[in-house]
């Protein structure tokens, strides 16, 4: 059985996506949950977020690339004769979290993952374009298992290209990071058709390999809901500029990612889709990427003082709130995973 994928995506940049992997990771470790975090961005600013600048100096200058240390190392053999790495090595950020890491490099795999994609629909020599558009599923899956994972969370770039596509194949279930901005309203409107098509042509191609070799992912990329970052509160509501567009945002949820008609939607406080409305946090983010920790973890010795220190113990309520709904989510949508701590 596969370890349940859930994928933080958005084609629009800025609205706090890798922030949220990030810290939502580190909450499911606190209630003793075993997660897998993997890098997919091509800007690899999750695997910045977690390890040092020397240690990332040292994964990212090294020159033997027959090591299975990031998620591109791992997929490297497939643009030769090999195959991809079975045993990736993970970093270990505490004893339930594991990291993949990313590299800058992955990006140079967009065009064979492009080239591979309508290969997938040919007639025979079905093992090699499988492989290829299966790669990252197939290496998270390898690592979830090495681990002992019980879930996995992929950080993806802003963009609607083949490896996103890849990306979005080994996906199980999504959340949908927001502004409340018109840049976001607008995103929404070519994110829902591009997972509505990736989803019908994954499962075209599918089909077209009867009796596949080995196995491969469902792909349903199953949306749970959206998450809004709140840029500026004003007494504890938005400022009228971005409540004008959180407004809009569950009648185009509705409309372009479900396909339902957006007349007569909820308001933002009770819609359904609305999984939360997460405070920006400002300085806060400087000062635990200095300390290299979440946001909620930060103490005083961190440079958390007074409001500061404040902020951070509202921000750990905040994203212990937000890890245990997208967890019963995933529970409603049928996937396995735990209802409470597990060592």
């Amino acid at each position: 059985m596969s370890v349940p994928v859930l994928t933080f995506f958005n084609n629009k940049g800025g609205v706090g996506k890798t922030s949220l992997v990030y810290h939502i990771a580190w909450m499911l470790s606190e209630l003793n949950v075993r997660v897998l975090a993997v890098d997919l961005d091509p800007q690899a600013n999750l695997t910045a977020a977690f390890l040092e600048e020397d240690e990332l100096a040292d994964l990212w200058d090294r020159t033997d690339t027959t090591t299975s240390d990031t998620i591109s190392r791992c997929f490297q053999p497939l643009t030769k004769v090999g195959d991809l790495a079975d045993k990736p090595q993970l970093k270990q950020i505490n004893g339930r979290l594991s990291l993949l890491p990313g590299d800058l490099s992955l990006s140079g795999f967009e065009e064979l993952l492009s080239v591979e994609w309508p290969n997938c629909l040919g007639d025979q020599n079905l093992f090699r374009p499988f492989r290829v558009v299966t790669a990252f599923w197939q290496v998270v899956q390898a690592a979830a298992r090495q681990c002992s994972a019980a879930i996995v969370l992929l950080d993806v770039g802003p963009s609607l290209g083949a490896i996103n596509r890849s990306a979005l194949i080994a996906t199980d279930a999504l959340v949908i990071p927001l502004g409340a901005d018109l840049f976001s309203v607008q995103g929404l409107r070519n994110l829902g058709p591009t997972l509505l098509r990736w989803r019908a042509d994954w499962a075209r191609r599918r089909e077209n390999w009867g009796e596949p070799e080995f196995e491969l992912p469902v792909g349903a990329m199953q949306p749970l809901g959206y998450v809004v970052q709140q840029h500026s509160v004003r007494l504890g509501r938005p400022v009228r500029a971005y409540d004008r567009w959180v407004q809009r945002i569950p009648g185009e949820y509705l409309r372009s990612v479900l396909k339902q008609s957006g007349t007569g939607a909820p308001t933002p406080e009770v819609d359904p889709n609305r999984i939360a409305t997460m405070k920006h946090y400002r300085s806060l983010i400087a000062l635990g990427q200095d300390a290299r920790k979440p946001i909620f973890e930060l103490s005083t010795a961190d440079g958390a003082l007074g409001s500061h220190f404040v902020a951070a113990r509202a921000a750990r309520t905040d994203f212990a709130a937000l890890t245990e709904e997208i967890l019963r989510r995933l529970r409603q949508a049928g996937h396995t995973v735990p209802r409470q701590a597990v060592s």
